[in-house]
């Protein structure tokens, strides 16, 4: 059992219309109690769960009123922590907030880790860890679409598919386990083809999960996407028009980015992680040259590659040499400037693109809804239906390919004729894989490392 209450500020700090305080454990509603003055003389003590209470949070000490305030009173078990939970609305600006958490401290509480809101919902079993680390998801998202998924895996998605695969190991290992302890009785042997079959149909239901990682990757963290191209060819200006702003500095002169820039934007629901690359070509400048080794590092860490042609300039060395560097990357190629009169050989273009090219003027921004639309098909080739189901967090891949590793040792152990307390090693370890996704054979560090990630407050 937990038994001392944490507190700490939950709201940005700086100028707002409202800071909370909020305060979690045994002693959450006698601590407000003790620095609350209800304009109604109401006693905290006594209220009924979640309720509203208006009144001032009183310095006893200096005799002073620090701030006017809204009390929102949570008894357990039905909060966000299961415990008894207090939140307290003053005023935003640093200073409201840190008198009152001060006094609230001085009072009992102590300041809350990071985190350690949400590490005890659950530790007192109100979430599970992929629920847990959904929270997290959730205020990180950057698009309705990743927003979306991460509240999917808050309601329980994940833990939905993982307990469905782990019941059924468990269903296989208990009956190993009988026919060990219970020889006498009259239970049905498991022969080595049903046992085969069950362990199968885990192994399918891991790799369905598995097929999905690649796309939820990319909707929890965002497609790493490098616009890359000889200098002038317009890498910056098709960065500003996908952001529709001026972000970066574009003029005539080559060489302008020296340095690469990075911008998130969403397309289609899309996170993306643009990045607008110094022009590569052989240079002895000291500093673009530095640029161009940055931009050859972009190239390596992208999914994605925005190749850019001129149609204003005729195909040169330098394309050629970029080509080389992107082969084996998913490229989308853009013939840009098509505002200007043509001087590009497009047969070349499509022999080097293989067809697939889209047309634009970053200027214009025509061919701009078609670049973004072939983005999104080139991710998603078969788009997302409204219910799919995601695997977002590479944490649970690992644990799921892990749990597979186990299963196909399994099906070794049976094929070498072992017995069946052999294939209850492998069976117990695949579903010690399986509950680290949920936190039921996770350990300490594990927790710990996991809840470090949130803010204070969460």
């Amino acid at each position: 059992m937990i038994e001392d209450t944490i507190a700490a500020i939950s709201t940005p700090i700086g100028e707002g219309g409202i800071s909370i305080i909020r305060i979690s454990g045994s002693d959450a509603i006698k601590i407000v109690s003790g620095i609350f003055k209800s304009k109604r003389n109401v006693d905290l003590k006594n209220v009924k769960s979640h309720t509203v209470h208006y009144g001032f949070i009183y310095d006893a000490e200096n005799d002073e009123i620090c701030d006017e305030v809204l009390v929102n009173v949570m008894k357990s078990p039905h909060t966000y922590t299961k415990e008894d939970v207090v939140e307290i609305n003053c005023h935003g600006g640093y200073i409201p907030s840190k008198r009152t958490l001060e006094l609230v401290l001085k009072n009992g509480a102590r300041l809350a880790e990071p985190g350690e809101f949400t590490k005890r919902a659950f530790l007192n079993g109100r979430l599970d860890i992929s629920q847990a680390e959904a929270v997290i998801d959730i205020i990180r998202s950057k698009t309705d679409l990743s927003n979306k998924y991460a509240l999917m895996q808050l309601n329980g998605s994940v833990k939905e598919k993982i307990t469905k695969i782990k019941n059924g190991l468990v269903a296989l290992i208990a009956h190993i386990f009988a026919l060990m302890d219970f020889p006498e009785e009259d239970v049905e042997l498991l022969n080595d083809g049903e046992l085969i079959d069950g362990i199968n149909n885990s192994i399918r239901e891991i790799d369905e999960i598995l097929k999905t990682s690649e796309k939820g990757r990319i909707v929890r963290e965002g497609l790493n996407t490098a616009i890359i191209g000889k200098p002038n060819v317009g890498k910056s200006s098709l960065l500003n028009a996908l952001l529709n702003e001026n972000r970066a500095i574009v003029t005539d002169v080559p060489g302008t980015t020296r340095d690469i820039i990075e911008e998130h934007l969403s397309i289609k629901g899309i996170p993306i992680n643009l990045i607008d690359t110094a022009g590569i070509r052989q240079t002895d400048e000291i500093v673009e040259k530095i640029g161009v080794e940055r931009s050859r590092e972009a190239i390596n860490k992208a999914d994605l590659i925005i190749f850019v042609f001129d149609n204003s300039r005729p195909i040169e060395k330098d394309d050629y040499d970029i080509l080389k560097l992107i082969e084996n990357k998913k490229v989308l190629y853009i013939l840009n400037k098509i505002d200007l009169p043509s001087a590009i050989d497009i047969d070349e273009v499509d022999r080097l693109s293989g067809g697939r090219y889209v047309r634009l003027s970053s200027v214009t921004k025509e061919g701009l809804e078609t670049l973004e639309n072939t983005v999104y098909n080139m991710v998603l080739s078969d788009g997302l239906s409204h219910d799919e189901f995601l695997l977002t967090n590479m944490r649970h891949k690992d644990a799921l390919i892990k749990a597979k590793g186990s299963l196909m040792s399994c099906l070794k152990t049976i094929e070498s004729g072992l017995t069946e307390d052999f294939v209850s090693i492998d069976l117990n370890s695949a579903i010690d894989h399986l509950g680290l996704i949920t936190g039921e054979t996770a350990n300490e560090d594990l927790i710990n490392e996991i809840f470090e990630r949130f803010c204070v407050g969460k």
